[in-house]
């Protein structure tokens, strides 16, 4: 159970950092969550915790609430965060291996993915990843219909070899990228019963470069 006296206490703390040499009293720790002293002298008597004035004062201070609640010290919450990542995921989108799809929009959730499980996925490189679908066959085997591709929007580049999201005139794909000696780009399938699509450079735009994938989440 939290007690409020408890918590006064530790906001007096904090308090008392920008007021070195002075003591600081209830009236203080009431004046600082922007509540009358009569009124925080109630609250106190009958264990009653001003929650949205004491996270308002944490958010303004930078104060770890887990800390001030639960006495969860930050490097211990750093560390349990850092186990975790969390991903943009585009539940909506579709980036096709065969037709046209949608563009990338605003809708989306977060997902939390374990650091194991996205490092075996995607190594140890850059986790600022977005997620979204397979949609078609013709990137089989490599990418199932319906597989969930992570996208990592700082690698444009076509000097390096990969599967790449392309944004295009019909629409989003999920492919195999060439620029051609003579400007144009290629769009290649790993699925052989598809053949190439050729591109004017002004007709694409790369979204990203595939770094790991899973069946589903």
């Amino acid at each position: 159970m939290l007690i409020l006296s408890e918590i006064i206490e530790k906001l007096k703390d904090v308090i008392s950092e920008s007021v070195p040499g002075k003591k600081v009293f209830d009236k203080d720790v009431a004046s600082a969550l922007n509540i009358p002293q009569s009124t925080f002298a109630t609250m106190k008597k009958r264990n009653s915790i001003p929650y949205e004035e004491i996270l308002e004062f944490c958010a303004l201070r930078k104060i770890s609430v887990n800390w001030l609640f639960f006495d969860q010290a930050v490097d211990m919450l750093k560390e349990e965060t850092e186990k975790f990542f969390h991903v943009r995921y585009f539940s909506d989108i579709r980036a096709s291996a065969g037709g046209g799809a949608e563009v990338f929009d605003e809708n989306f959730e977060m997902i939390t993915i374990d650091e194991k499980v996205m490092h075996s996925m995607v190594g140890v490189g850059n986790t600022d990843l977005e997620a979204i679908h397979v949609d078609g066959e013709s990137m089989e085997p490599t990418l199932q219909d319906g597989s969930i591709v992570f996208v990592d929007r700082t690698q444009t580049s076509l000097n390096k070899d990969g599967i790449f999201i392309a944004s295009t005139t019909a629409g989003l794909f999920i492919k195999r990228i060439r620029q051609r000696a003579d400007g144009m780009v290629e769009l290649i399938s790993d699925n052989k019963n598809y053949s190439p699509e050729v591109l004017a450079p002004d007709e694409v735009s790369i979204v990203g470069k595939v770094v790991g994938n899973i069946e589903s989440l």
